[in-house]
C-alpha cells in the first residue's frame, strides 16, 4: 500500500486534460433531481467538508459552525446523552429529514442555496479519482485506467461541453489533492483523547475540536 505522500504525488501529477477526456466520454449534466443532497432510505446525507470550507460557508451564510457542519458520524457511539466519542473530519449539517441543510426545492426542482460556495465534494459529484486516501464513491470506472470513477446519477450520459468537462476535471484534481493533504495533516496532528460522557471530539487537519469547531 502506497504512502499518503506517494498518493499525493500521484494526485498532483494528474493530467486535467486526461480527466476531462474521461468525463467527456461518459457525459454529465446536473438534472437538479436533488438525489445527491438528500438522505437515502437508511442514512442522512453525508458529505465531507474541509475546515476552511466550513468557515467559508459560515461567512457567506452568517451561521454558527454547528449550523454548517456536524461531526462525521463514523466511529461515534450512542450514549445516554447522545452521540459520543472521537471521530475524524466534518460533514455538512443536515435538517430534520436528514437532507443537506443547504438543499431546497422549488417547483419540483432541487437547488443548492450556497451553490457558489459549495464544497469540492459537491462541485465534483458524481465523479472521483481512485487514489488511496481520497473519498471514493462506489462507482464504475469511466476510463481505461480506472482512475476516474462515477457514482450512480441520472445526470450521467448527458452532453457536456469541453469547457465544462475541463472545469470539472480541474476541480476533481483539486479535490484529490486537498483530500490527501487533509489526510496527511490529520495523521500528523492526531493524538487520542479521553472523552467525557456525551462529548464528541473531532480530529481534523487543524487538531482536535469540539462540536462547535473550537480547539479542544
Amino acid at each position: 500500500m502506497e504512502s499518503l505522500e506517494a498518493e499525493l504525488g500521484r494526485a498532483k501529477a494528474l493530467d486535467v486534460s486526461d480527466l476531462a477526456d474521461a468525463i467527456e466520454s461518459i457525459g454529465f449534466e446536473c438534472t437538479r433531481c436533488g438525489a445527491c443532497c438528500k438522505a437515502d432510505a437508511e442514512d442522512p446525507h453525508t458529505a465531507t467538508v474541509f475546515p476552511d470550507e466550513v468557515r467559508a460557508l459560515q461567512e457567506s451564510t452568517d451561521r454558527d459552525w454547528r449550523d454548517v457542519a456536524r461531526p462525521m458520524p463514523y466511529g461515534l457511539e450512542e450514549g445516554s446523552e447522545g452521540p459520543e466519542g472521537e471521530t475524524f473530519e466534518w460533514a455538512l449539517a443536515t435538517d430534520g429529514c436528514g437532507d443537506c441543510t443547504f438543499y431546497a426545492e422549488e417547483d419540483g426542482e432541487g437547488t443548492c442555496t450556497v451553490h457558489d460556495d459549495r464544497p469540492l465534494i459537491c462541485e465534483t459529484y458524481p465523479f472521483s479519482v481512485a487514489l488511496g486516501g481520497t473519498s471514493q464513491p462506489m462507482g464504475e470506472a469511466v476510463d481505461e485506467s480506472g482512475m476516474v470513477r462515477a457514482h450512480e446519477c441520472e445526470g450521467l450520459g448527458r452532453d457536456i461541453s469541453r469547457d465544462d468537462a475541463e472545469d470539472l476535471a480541474a476541480a476533481l484534481k483539486e479535490r484529490a489533492i486537498r483530500e490527501l493533504e487533509e489526510a496527511i495533516d490529520v495523521r500528523d496532528e492526531y493524538a487520542p483523547v479521553d472523552t467525557d460522557p456525551g462529548e464528541v471530539v473531532v480530529h481534523d487537519s487543524e487538531g482536535a475540536k469540539t462540536r462547535d469547531g473550537r480547539p479542544r
